[in-house]
């Protein structure tokens, strides 16, 4: 009997159960902390094309969006004739996967009565690829890791075992990179288990015409999202800190009808620094920007990913070409959004929030013996850090939120358990919010000290350092983000750097812009600022003109 439109809607919402345990299971059995802690990850469904059917909430949009484009890579690579069941294949090229070498993705095949039905893919951010470690500093990929092509990580169930033993000396962390292998073609595993069972309950035997329901389906209701949406050309320019120069990026809007093009034209060349883009990332970001306005209710896949047309000119900043340095695409990646989202505000205003933090204040430490010959181990540590989002439409910003990977905080306890530091502060920075009828977010004050017998170097990638986050229609600007030692000693915001044994380093993370004139702001909620500490009274009757 062929499915009714009922039917396919009621598959559709248990594949979302589907990917949510295979992201589940990414979770928990992963070995990085950045993984199990902190969310940094991605799972899908995707067809026999490599259109992606279902994505789990958990994850980042620029794993997922990515990974939407990343599986036909593989469809075409491995080609139809070298698929077989119990194959895994692998990649973490940047231009072929999610953008940078940190990123390995897994795809695996999906089978049901020997014929081949789809794939299940997953994301995940692993602790160390080898080169220099993530950091800005490299010139050109080759020196950030190791390069997995897209390949086979196994072949009718069997592991290749030579890859692994050549991941295996490369990384400084082997134990935790292989682990996490073995984990993200666990995930796929799960995955498929459950999409089995599913099938087998509404008597299915493929996917192909769920798959060409939901993605249909998606398409139509986003284009019907995009046509109430005002026609026209927005631009809007936006300045960001880069590693040493400062950064344009520039974007014009077209919108026509039900279709929005976003072009970055004007955008800055590319650095010689890590800090590069390559075009699947800016493109995943750009999609989820314009997507959240626009059309928030329509489930994430390949049809409601396909109305945004995104580009950028080859050789840009947000277009690096191969092999330009990549490590920390996500810098500039994290701030495209703000750059889409102004641009909209001109089409729908009162509807996007003020520039916030956004690109995530990421801290990649290398803990070292003070005493070469003292036998103490090395140690990589990575912990993930958000400053504050900017003020909404109709409520403030939120403070020491990761928008827009969504990716959660570690918990220091988690953080110290990996790694010989000590994090002495991790609270919110008062006063740091944009003034406004709507506050900004706030931004937080952490300070980190290597333990006894170890120094550390830590690969500062921060921005919103020189040009802090704007505030909108009338609103101030957050506070701009500063790096020092606790002594104030001021520190680089990009590259790598030392903090020896008995120092401590200080992170002040940027806040986010406020919303409409500070003088419109409710008097309760100045006060209610106040009593929390979110502002000072000072800060009060400077900002806002407001007095006890």
């Amino acid at each position: 009997m062929t499915p009714t439109a009922i039917d396919y809607q009621i598959m559709w919402n248990r594949l979302i159960a589907v990917v949510e345990e295979q992201a589940t299971t990414l979770i928990r059995t992963a070995f990085s902390t950045s993984v199990r802690e902190a969310g940094d990850l991605s799972a899908g469904l995707f067809d026999r094309k490599g259109r992606m059917m279902a994505q789990a909430v958990t994850g980042t949009p620029g794993h997922v969006n990515a990974m939407a484009e990343s599986v036909t890579h593989f469809v075409r690579e491995i080609g139809a004739q070298n698929i077989f069941e119990g194959d895994v294949f692998i990649t973490n090229d940047p231009w072929m996967g999610t953008g940078h070498l940190h990123d390995i993705t897994v795809v695996s095949p999906a089978f049901r009565d020997d014929r081949h039905i789809g794939f299940f893919a997953c994301t995940a951010h692993v602790v160390d690829i080898g080169g220099r470690g993530f950091g800005p500093d490299a010139n050109e990929v080759f020196e950030e890791g190791l390069l997995i092509p897209i390949m086979k990580f196994a072949e009718r169930g069997e592991v290749a075992r030579d890859l692994i033993r050549l991941v295996r000396a490369n990384v400084r962390e082997p134990d935790q990179v292989v682990g996490d292998m073995y984990s993200l073609a666990a995930c796929n595993a799960a995955g498929d288990r459950r999409l089995q069972v599913m099938m087998g309950e509404f008597g299915i035997t493929d996917l192909d015409g769920l798959a060409d329901f939901i993605i249909e389906t998606s398409r139509k209701a986003t284009h019907e999202a995009i046509a109430k949406v005002p026609d026209g050309t927005f631009r809007h320019t936006m300045q960001v800190d880069g590693y040493d120069d400062p950064v344009t990026m520039m974007v014009r809007l077209d919108v026509a009808g039900d279709k929005i093009k976003a072009d970055f034209d004007g955008t800055s060349g590319m650095s010689r620094f890590g800090v590069n883009c390559p075009e699947v990332y800016t493109r995943a970001y750009a999609c989820y920007g314009l997507k959240c306005a626009v059309a928030p209710q329509v489930p994430n896949n390949t049809g409601s990913l396909e109305p945004f047309e995104i580009t950028a000119p080859e050789g840009c900043i947000l277009a690096a070409k191969r092999p330009a340095p990549v490590s920390v695409r996500h810098v500039l990646g994290h701030l495209v959004p703000d750059v889409v989202l102004g641009a909209l505000h001109q089409a729908l205003p009162n509807t996007v929030p003020a520039e916030g933090a956004s690109a995530l204040w990421n801290i990649q430490i290398s803990a070292r013996a003070c005493d070469p010959d003292s036998g103490l181990p090395n140690r990589e540590v990575l912990m993930f850090n958000s400053g504050g989002t900017g003020a909404r439409p109709e409520f403030d910003g939120l403070s020491a939120t990761a928008f827009p990977s969504g990716v959660s905080t570690m918990s220091v306890e988690a953080t110290e358990h990996v790694g010989p530091i000590t994090v002495w502060r991790k609270d919110l920075r008062s006063g740091s919010g944009g003034a406004g009828a709507l506050r900004g977010g706030l931004g937080q004050t952490i300070e980190i000290e290597p333990r006894d017998g170890y120094d550390f170097y830590f690969n500062a990638m921060f921005d919103r350092v020189e040009n802090p986050a704007r505030g909108r229609d009338g609103g101030a600007s957050g506070a701009a983000g500063r790096v020092e030692l606790a002594d104030g000693t001021k520190l680089r915001s990009k590259g790598r750097q030392l903090v020896k044994n008995g120092q401590r380093l200080k992170l002040s993370l940027p806040g986010g812009g406020g919303y409409g004139a500070p003088g419109d702001r409710d008097r309760a909620q100045l006060e209610n600022d106040i009593r929390a500490g979110l502002i000072t009274p000072e800060q009060a009757k400077q900002d806002y003109g407001f007095e006890e």
